[in-house]
């Protein structure tokens, strides 16, 4: 407004300079003449500066034409005072004084919305610098998120070139591998069509050696039985001392007689020439051959040993012997039929043998071959062979002089949890989680018959023409050797562990996850059953085993907090408890066939000898 304000008093001074220089340089008679030029000189001036400035004072000029009207209306107002005021007059001047009092209010108006605009303007300018400040910043993040973005797209690249390269060598594995796996089915193709050829050729030797066998067997029977004859048609003569002086006096009728009675007589020992030496040997050869036929075993493993009967078997009280057996956890521990010898297996893949001597365990040798832990092991009655079953799905027979196994005999699909000598020579009975039960003829190698169960088999027992399995189904199922037929069906109060028989075949010890032990007569088909319990005795595991006596007076088994736990059958109370020599949960016990020792094994690798000494 202070601006407008001067330069209007400029235009003004301008304006009275050129009136003055007009009047003075024009004379009195040149008055009109004058006029009219100092006006039209004000007219050129004004449009020449109208023309010039008319952008720049537009609205200046719009200010100084409101004060020029003001100017000539302060002027009439003037002249109007000076003369006397009429009511014409008054009115207007009234008029005027009110629409001056309406400009100068709207002038103030005007000069306070001018000052609040320059307000505004300077808070926008102040908004716009902020606004370009953060234009910048974000201009400088965006170049540095522009910058980030190429070291990704960057990355991203790589990262693809590896993908790639990474895709091709993926690649060329994957192709490796079917060419590996197709190399593999043809290996076992080849494999299954070489173990064929081998199977057929063995059993065309088999048959060829049966043959020979059979002819061999048909010539020497025979002639033993032309011995026979011959023996049969030969005659013994008997001289008797009454007879002899006699028979020189006699009448040639009474020696008909004499010798006629005398062949009545020698029919009687005519059968004598048997018992010859050379026919004895002949029959003995004769039947060994028979029973030998073509077999793995030897002529030592077919003669029987006496075994020693129990009389009365003696309650353990103290440990004799503690050692560490194996590198790992032991599984399984089992007496020979003498008593002279222990075998163990563990989870370290070896059977183990001790020599059992003064009441001590010395170690004799170690038998290799699995490939995973031993679950089960028996020595057969010559005490000759041992047999274990395995985790690797098999089961492995040694002589008890040779590291190596003799046989392996594999085609369970699972883990095989029992393995035992038939009654019938020249038979292993093997059971398997898998739920079947297979029985194999060790002269051929082979397994000659299947047995699918309801349910895993943990344990096996043989007795005279029938086995007995255990089952993960809480029953005891018994089976008869000649029909492979169940016949009976026990139930049990859990999971069976472990099965156990007496010596003289009779009862059967069962141990379950109940921490229960069974005893059941198998003479009755009603099964008398008999439980035997006892407070701390804990079942540690799905494989612990318990054991009856040899003389079928006690039980033992072994608890998970290690304390070997003895009943009396007969009473059917907890006889004693052995001191928890073990450090962890007991897996087996054992019983010598002589009821002298007990031996117990645990998961900490240690074999505890206890007796009553």
């Amino acid at each position: 407004m202070a601006a407008v304000t001067v330069n209007t008093r400029r235009v003004m001074t301008d304006s009275a300079g050129v009136s003055e220089r007009s009047s003075r340089s024009s004379g009195p008679g040149a008055s009109g003449r004058s006029a009219e030029t100092w006006k039209g000189d004000i007219v050129r001036q004004l449009k020449h500066r109208d023309l010039s400035q008319h952008v720049m004072f537009q609205d200046l000029i719009r200010f100084y034409t409101q004060l020029l009207e003001k100017t000539s209306l302060d002027k009439r107002i003037l002249s109007c005072s000076v003369r006397p005021p009429s009511s014409d007059s008054s009115r207007s001047v009234s008029s005027l004084l009110h629409r001056n009092n309406q400009l100068k209010t709207t002038t103030g108006e005007l000069a306070y919305q001018v000052v609040n605009l320059q307000q505004q303007i300077k808070i926008k300018e102040c908004a716009l610098e902020e606004q370009h400040a953060r234009l910048q910043e974000e201009e400088r993040r965006l170049a540095g998120a522009f910058g980030a973005q190429q070291e990704l797209l960057e990355r991203v690249e790589r990262v693809k070139e590896l993908n790639g390269a990474l895709k091709l060598e993926y690649d060329t594995l994957l192709e490796r591998q079917r060419g590996a796996e197709t190399r593999l089915r043809e290996e076992k193709v080849r494999g299954g069509h070489l173990l064929e050829d081998m199977i057929h050729l063995k059993q065309q030797a088999a048959a060829r050696m049966n043959s020979r066998n059979e002819r061999r067997s048909r010539a020497r029977e025979a002639k033993l039985q032309k011995e026979l004859q011959t023996a049969a048609r030969s005659e013994v003569t008997v001289d008797s001392p009454s007879s002899a002086p006699n028979s020189r006096c006699t009448s040639p009728k009474n020696e008909k007689r004499t010798e006629s009675s005398e062949r009545g007589h020698t029919r009687l020992f005519r059968s004598a020439s048997v018992t010859s030496p050379r026919i004895l040997t002949s029959i003995k050869e004769l039947f060994d051959r028979k029973r030998r036929g073509h077999s793995v075993c030897s002529q030592e493993e077919d003669l029987m040993c006496p075994v020693g009967i129990c009389l009365q078997a003696r309650v353990p009280v103290r440990a004799l012997q503690v050692l560490e057996a194996h590198e790992q956890g032991i599984n399984t521990v089992r007496f020979s039929s003498r008593s002279d010898l222990l075998a163990t297996g563990g989870t370290d893949r070896v059977v183990k043998l001790w020599e059992v001597r003064a009441g001590s365990l010395t170690h004799r040798a170690t038998l290799d071959g699995s490939t995973e832990g031993i679950t089960c092991v028996e020595f057969d009655s010559t005490d000759s062979r041992v047999l274990a079953a395995s985790y690797d799905q098999s089961a492995l027979l040694w002589q008890r002089d040779q590291s190596i196994p003799k046989l392996t005999l594999t085609g369970h699909r699972r883990k095989v949890t029992a393995a035992r000598f038939s009654t019938l020579p020249h038979q292993v009975m093997t059971g398997s989680a898998d739920r079947t039960i297979r029985l194999w003829d060790l002269q051929r190698a082979a397994c000659v018959q299947v047995v699918e169960v309801a349910s895993s088999c943990s344990d096996l027992v043989c007795s005279e023409n029938c086995f007995i399995s255990g089952h993960y189904d809480s029953k005891i199922r018994v089976w008869d050797t000649r029909t492979v037929g169940c016949l009976q069906e026990i139930p049990a109060q859990g999971k069976v562990t472990s099965l156990d028989i007496s010596s003289d075949r009779r009862q059967l010890l069962s141990c379950c996850r109940d921490d229960c032990l069974q005893l059941v007569d198998l003479r009755r088909w009603s099964n008398d059953r008999m439980c035997f319990r006892a407070e701390g005795f804990k079942c540690g595991s799905d494989s612990t085993k318990a054991v009856i006596s040899p003389d079928a007076c006690f039980l033992a088994a072994g608890s998970a907090d290690g304390v070997i736990y003895i009943w009396n059958v007969s009473t059917g109370n907890l006889e004693t408890l052995l001191p928890a020599t073990h450090s962890s949960s007991v897996t087996a016990v054992s019983w010598s066939s002589s009821g002298e020792y007990v031996v117990s094994v645990d998961k900490s690798r240690l074999a505890v000898l206890w007796s009553d000494i």
